[in-house]
């Protein structure tokens, strides 16, 4: 049976947790994913968390390519995660699977060795009391948006649409379609940055919009090349 998902409810978020600089790609809330660690730091990050609450910070670097980020590097907005499985690798690298709890904000930087701590101020969203009119007919949007670029690239299936259609919270749905959309690490960064639900719901259905547009466009000139090439 398949792991249930914590809530971040279920757990205290200590004030301080090591830092784990992640590269192209940008986690959220909730979101499951397997991580390959290998620079020192982050080791050394993976090794304090395990040792205490397996608890850690992931804050995405600005430059994929810094092999040592510097503070003015990383974004101060992440998330809270937690190690949920380690697997230590011949190489010496670890692979973690871990799971975004919250969101955070860092407030200052603690250096420890060859890696850092940070002081972290949790991000309490504000809570979509009752669902309006528009706000259901925007999560509707965005459903229906995400299937058809689904369908398009031939990814749709009844379990995805299923997951999808099961949430009910705006904030939720943004960041899930966000995370399965192939951002740019600035637009996603934007995405995770934006407090309200709603408005990050808006900011996602935008980028939706622009996806569809890409995705149609991209269907019809592969159908178009396979057409040409038929009558070769």
């Amino acid at each position: 049976m398949a792991q249930e998902p914590l809530q971040k409810e279920q757990v205290a978020i200590p004030e301080i947790l090591p830092l784990l600089p992640v590269r192209d790609i940008v986690v959220v809330s909730y979101m499951i994913l397997p991580l390959f660690v290998g620079r020192e730091g982050s080791l050394q990050a993976v090794n304090e968390a395990m040792a205490s609450t397996r608890m850690i910070f992931l804050a995405t670097q600005r430059r994929a390519g810094d092999e040592d980020p510097s503070i003015e590097d990383i974004y101060r907005v992440g998330t809270v995660a937690m190690i949920m499985k380690t697997l230590r690798l011949p190489d010496g690298r670890v692979k973690i699977l871990v799971q975004g709890l919250v969101k955070g904000v860092i407030k200052e930087f603690i250096r420890v060795g060859s890696g850092y701590r940070v002081r972290v101020e949790k991000v309490e969203e504000p809570e979509v009391e009752e669902l309006s009119v528009e706000v259901e007919a925007l999560m509707r949007t965005v459903k229906d948006n995400s299937e058809k670029i689904l369908n398009l690239k031939g990814m749709a299936s009844p379990d995805v649409m299923a997951i999808l259609d099961a949430v009910t919270d705006p904030g939720r749905l943004a960041d899930l379609v966000a995370s399965n959309m192939k951002l740019r690490i600035e637009e996603a960064q934007e995405v995770l940055e934006i407090l309200d639900p709603l408005e990050r719901l808006r900011r996602v259905n935008e980028l939706l919009h622009r996806e569809l547009e890409v995705s149609t466009m991209q269907a019809k000139i592969q159908s178009q090349a396979k057409e040409e090439m038929s009558k070769t």
